[in-house]
């Protein structure tokens, strides 16, 4: 089948079949660990169908065609999870993170003679949690002398990632931001009808990007990280999944080192060498 040309298609054809979307649903936990039930189905339509769009598809059922009947997946893939991942992020979400970075977890890495204070966003989707991240230890390594720190941000979305390498923003997206760190870290679009900000490069120069599937069985991640935020993914994966992923998690972080995850998320009935020291807020033993 040839992506350059559209498919006609009648209305019934156009609908995503009870089959096709279970092998849809099935591929995409295996993949990505992200659960898709019955009740996604209209919305996992619609997405596809974004993406047919762009490759110039009438059919969902032809698209499945192609991925499954004529190994069009090894190509589409990425493509495929990009349009079916949620990214929902802003500036200093969940601030009592960011309060506890301050207050406790920052100042014990230092006292403990760290030099260099290695972070790991491992859901940095299109980068507001990072710079969120690097806001603080920009402000907090000025205060400490011959103190460090870089940030690796990992995402199994490429659209996602490519937003957070520009650093470019909605200005609505910074409000949560006080005035002090807008004028320190952020600029303006020159051209004003844009309404828009970047990052400054002394930020975006501290950040290092990279696409990671939290389902694979290993991160080429480096050992010893002081801070990892996995924060509001762990939601969309199921119990075991969720052990697994946190598991790898752990072995990538260094002793005393603090996991931080979202809100809703909890590691209640899981096995891990770390303990709880506030809301969603982990220290390894």
């Amino acid at each position: 089948m040839s992506l350059a040309v559209a498919t006609q298609a009648s209305p019934a054809e156009e609908q995503l079949s009870a089959e096709n979307f279970q092998r849809l649903a099935k591929f995409i936990q295996d993949y990505s660990g992200i659960k898709m039930p019955a009740q996604k189905r209209t919305m996992l339509e619609g997405r596809l169908r974004r993406r047919m769009r762009t490759i110039r598809l009438d059919d969902v059922n032809a698209y499945c065609h192609y991925l499954f009947e004529e190994d069009g997946m090894d190509s589409e893939v990425i493509h495929l999870i990009d349009a079916v991942t949620t990214n929902k992020t802003e500036f200093f979400r969940e601030p009592a993170h960011f309060d506890f970075m301050v207050a406790k977890a920052l100042p014990a890495l230092a006292a403990k003679g760290k030099r260099e204070i290695k972070i790991w966003s491992a859901a940095c989707s299109t980068g507001a949690e990072p710079y969120t991240i690097a806001m603080i230890l920009d402000e907090f390594c000025a205060s400490q002398r011959g103190v460090d720190y870089s940030i690796l941000c990992t995402d199994i979305c490429t659209e996602v990632l490519k937003q957070a390498i520009a650093g470019r923003f909605p200005e609505q997206m910074i409000e949560p931001v006080s005035m002090p760190r807008r004028k320190r870290h952020l600029m303006r679009a020159r051209e004003a009808t844009r309404n828009e900000v970047r990052i400054k490069p002394h930020l975006r120069g501290k950040l290092a990007f990279a696409r990671l599937n939290l389902m694979d069985e290993a991160y080429p991640v480096e050992t010893g990280m002081d801070i990892i935020f996995c924060r509001n993914i762990l939601i969309y994966f199921d119990k075991p999944t969720q052990a697994q992923v946190l598991t790898r998690l752990c072995g990538h972080l260094a002793p005393g080192g603090y996991l931080f995850l979202g809100h809703s998320e909890s590691i209640v009935g899981i096995d891990l060498p770390i303990v709880q020291i506030a809301n969603t807020v982990f220290q390894k033993r």
